[in-house]
């Protein structure tokens, strides 16, 4: 029993180290779409998202989160999402990739 009581911190402490680095999410862009569309995540999980294009460069932002980035090709981008309340948050290109291009969007949602 006393070796029970001396490793239940040890496995909490390991717990927490786990959890405590990002999960990441792999998004590609392309002409003229976002994969996934649609991402879910946790209101309370750190998330990083693994940004890569295919073609060109485009865009990446959320303006509900105050997020922006370029996304280049050949090269990966990371940007860490903002803790953010539950909801639904819209995200799309903010540079002009052709004649399509308003509808490179999708979603993110935060349950």
């Amino acid at each position: 029993m006393r070796t029970l009581l001396v490793l239940l911190p040890l496995l909490a402490l390991a717990t927490t180290a786990y959890d405590a680095s990002p999960r990441v999410i792999h998004v590609t862009a392309r002409r003229f779409e976002y994969d996934p569309s649609e991402i879910h995540v946790r209101a309370d999980e750190d998330v990083v998202l693994e940004l890569e294009s295919l073609d060109r460069v485009h865009g990446f932002s959320i303006p509900a989160l105050h997020l922006r980035s370029d996304v280049e090709p050949g090269k990966t981008t990371r940007v860490a999402l903002p803790k953010a309340t539950p909801g639904t948050y819209v995200f799309g290109c903010d540079v002009f990739c052709g004649s399509h291009h308003e509808e490179m969007a999708g979603e993110l949602v935060v349950e």
